[in-house]
């Protein structure tokens, strides 16, 4: 990081070392001492400038005062043990954070006139921070909803003819809307506005006859109209959807983005007011076009969030392409708008998704004739209202955090609050705290400005932030008075208490000439064979010997050796102990010598593996064969799919399965979807499918069913650089094929058999009816009554006929 002070050093005429450098001595003094061991309870020693220091934390402060160079003290050090040497008055520099209210007018409702009475939600509204780095600061803020808060609710329905019953069902329930909206508060305003789509193919017929009336007593086509400016005559909203006609387009989804864009950022013909709460109410029954939609009709250019409404109609819409979900998100919040989708059942789950990505966003579902409109206005209102979301603007490189306890008991760090109703009793307090973890590199970044607000609403509180990371002996004007100082043998300048020494000059009152020696000769003098470590980095070349620094001011550990080499005080910490206490290891310059049983740097890894033991069965293994058992604790081979404290879960090993299974039925088995090039481009790469005659306890195996109904099997693994790779087993394993030619010949002979037997059938039935027959004919003849010796059926050529009157004459 380039600190405030180097920036400044590396403008003058002197040379800096702040650490070895080949080409320069390292100088004494703050920024010459190498790295100092941060001691846990004093972070402040690491420091080496006054604008480092500041960076330390609160209880840092930098002396100027000149006596600590003769006793070697560090000159960045907590404030406490300043004091006990007697650093005060103007050699001691360590300001407090400091936090002042500019603004911080009380809660309240608004009135009827919200440029006189304007309602205040949030307290306090300005506040100015003074603040040190790794200093947290902490002030109370106050939010209330207002009474009588203004609401501009501008409602924007898609006016295609499937919306029809809709607009007329709005018409009647317009009136309702506004009684239920002023029921809430008395500064109300509702507007209305419409859209179809872009006029251009595909998605408006361009014929001429369809231009002009796409349906049956249809408008024009259109983008985007502003049909009724926010107004506090509700009674006019009635009129102007009556007024309006529904249109027609081609395709199912429709241009609502471009609509929702206008209806944002053209706030003056909406007519939207600063200081209210902005809802837009978007109904719809179908899906929406966005960004690189508009490429379908040959639109190319992108959304650029501006307004481009004329005579209330948006203009560039057969121009600029549809807006992109995150320019909708991002408008949103920067207007400080609330946005309801009333959309019907079967597009609900479509902009549902919607809420996660656009901040303030509620979803609602539309009868299909839009009878409840009234219920769902109200009811998403009550939804937006009852939430608090507090979120800040600009704050990069701060932390924000909030903690309350809303409407409850039990504080927690949230910037959420749920089931708020407006009224005194759901005020919420939050207890705010910011912190700054560094300095910028950037100097002009040392003052910023960022804000506290609600999601939706254009309250806010405004802090402004001079963060305190630069002493008034860093800057220009200080430096250029104390060129080539006395205390510093007039060979360098005196800067914060310091000698910064000029080139070929070093030491800590830069009374060290490099003389004909040259760098590299002067400092090696002071580094370890085989290092460029000056000193170790724990101590300084004072004319080339090593001076070794102690470890912490109050404490006579020092490092030692003739380059400071050998520290046994430093060794990392385990379980709070050095090393890990005794019974796990010591610290021997430097490093922990670990006991036995023990192993690591800071002798925390146990050479055990009883935590690492999977079994399965009547065997055993060490972390289920995925991995190795390190500190007995298991680390999951990275290019396994296992993974879990024992390495057992595998979650994504199908996955694997089913991305490869084509590629194993093409390259082994000549079979499935992918064609000869397909397969040669994306599955015969070397190495990659080996063919095996069998898979035998594979630990990641694959099988599949092919077209065939036969069983293939492969399996995966990883390569040393993480490349997949696949072993494929060379055999199906096919159910057993059917006897075609004893099917066939089966079928026959039954068909032949099954013909027989109804022939035999049938021959048996009209013999049998046959003999009956014969036997009823024999008998009859038996029976006859006639002359055997005449034929029965012979009648006379002639016939004779007696008269009756004649009779007996």
């Amino acid at each position: 990081m380039k600190f405030a002070a180097l920036a400044l050093l590396a403008t003058l005429p002197f040379v800096l070392s702040v650490s070895p450098n080949p080409q320069v001595p390292a100088t004494p003094g703050a920024l010459s001492k190498g790295t100092l061991t941060v001691d846990k309870a004093n972070p402040c020693i690491e420091a080496e400038t006054c604008g480092m220091c500041m960076e330390k934390g609160k209880d840092c402060a930098f002396c100027t005062a000149t006596f600590y160079d003769k006793e070697n003290l560090p000159r960045c050090d907590l404030k406490s043990n300043h004091v006990k040497r007697k650093c005060q008055g103007d050699d001691l520099y360590g300001p407090d954070s400091d936090l002042t209210p500019v603004r911080n007018d009380g809660v309240k409702n608004g009135g009827e006139n919200i440029d006189l009475e304007p309602a205040i939600q949030i307290q306090p509204q300005e506040i100015r921070l003074t603040i040190r780095p790794n200093d947290p600061q902490k002030f109370k803020l106050t939010f209330r909803l207002a009474e009588d808060y203004p609401v501009d609710l501008y409602y924007l329905m898609d006016l295609s003819h499937s919306m029809k019953d809709d607009k007329e069902r709005l018409a009647l329930l317009g009136t309702d809307i506004a009684a239920k909206m002023k029921g809430i508060t008395k500064n109300f305003q509702l507007g209305f506005g419409s859209f179809v789509d872009k006029v251009v193919m595909p998605y408006v017929s361009t014929a001429p006859s369809k231009l002009n009336s796409p349906c049956p007593g249809c408008d024009p086509p259109y983008g985007f109209k502003n049909q009724l400016k926010l107004d506090k005559d509700t009674t006019r909203f009635a009129t102007e959807v009556r007024a309006a006609k529904v249109s027609g387009n081609l395709d199912a989804p429709e241009g609502g983005f471009d609509a929702i864009m206008q209806s944002l950022v053209c706030e003056e013909q909406i007519g939207w007011r600063a200081a209210s709460r902005r809802m837009l109410l978007f109904s719809t029954d179908a899906d929406f076009h966005y960004a690189g939609d508009g490429k379908l009709g040959g639109i190319v250019k992108p959304n650029d969030g501006n307004c481009y409404m004329s005579a209330n109609e948006y203009t560039k819409s057969t121009e600029q392409d549809y807006p992109s979900v995150s320019q909708i998100a991002a408008n949103i919040k920067d207007k400080n708008t609330n946005i309801i989708f009333a959309v019907t059942k079967d597009q609900f789950p479509t902009y549902k998704q919607l809420e996660k990505f656009i901040a303030g966003s509620v979803t609602g579902e539309l009868a299909n004739d839009s009878s409840n409109i009234v219920t769902l206005v109200q009811q998403n209102y009550d939804k937006i209202t009852s939430k608090l979301e507090l979120t800040t603007e600009n704050a990069e490189g701060l932390d924000v955090k909030f903690f309350t306890k809303c409407t409850g008991n039990e504080t927690m760090e949230t910037n959420i609050c749920q089931n708020l109703v407006i009224g005194d009793e759901s005020t919420v307090t939050f207890d705010v705290i910011i912190e700054a973890t560094s300095c910028p590199a950037d100097e002009t970044k040392f003052s910023k400005t960022f804000s506290i607000k609600p999601v939706g609403l254009p309250d806010k509180l405004e802090v402004h932030v001079d963060l305190i990371c630069q002493c008034d002996c860093e800057k220009p004007e200080f430096a250029d008075k104390n060129q080539n100082s006395d205390k510093c043998s007039g060979k360098g300048t005196h800067m914060c208490g310091m000698c910064v020494c000029n080139q070929g000059f070093y030491g800590r009152t830069c009374n060290c000439d490099a003389g004909n020696a040259t760098s590299e000769e002067i400092q090696s003098q002071c580094m370890k064979n085989n290092t460029n470590l000056v000193c170790s980095n724990r101590g300084e070349c004072v004319c080339g010997k090593c001076e070794c620094s102690a470890r912490s001011q109050n404490s006579a550990q020092k490092y030692s050796g003739e380059h400071c080499e050998c520290d046994d005080y430093s060794c990392p910490y385990s379980g709070g102990n050095l090393c890990g206490g005794s019974d796990k290891g010591t610290c021997k310059c430097g490093n922990c010598g670990c006991n036995e049983d023990w192993s690591g740097p800071d002798c925390s890894c146990s050479k055990a593996n009883d935590s690492c033991i999977t079994t399965n069965g009547d065997t055993s293994s060490i972390c289920n064969g995925q991995g190795t058992c390190q500190c007995n604790k298991c680390v999951c081979d990275p290019t396994s799919a296992f993974r879990g404290p024992k390495c057992l879960d595998c979650k994504t090993c199908q996955e694997v399965c089913q991305k490869n299974k084509a590629c194993v039925q093409c390259v082994v088995h000549e079979t499935g979807l992918k064609s000869q090039t397909e397969c040669d481009r994306d599955c015969r790469k070397p190495g990659f499918i080996t063919k095996v005659p069998e898979l035998d306890g594979e630990k990641n195996s694959c099988e599949f069913k092919d077209e065939d109904d036969c069983i293939f099997f492969f399996s995966y693994d990883y390569g040393p650089n993480n490349e997949l790779k696949i072993k494929a087993q060379e055999t199906k394993e096919c159910p057993k094929q059917v006897n075609v030619l004893a099917i066939v010949l089966g079928v026959i002979g039954g068909i032949v058999a099954v013909g027989l037997a109804i022939l035999l059938v049938w021959k048996l039935v009209t013999t049998i009816s046959d003999k009956r027959e014969l036997a009823r004919f024999e008998k009859e003849t038996q029976d006859a009554k006639w002359d055997t010796g005449e034929n029965p059926i012979y009648r006379q050529a002639t016939s004779t006929f007696k008269n009756p009157t004649y009779a007996g004459k």
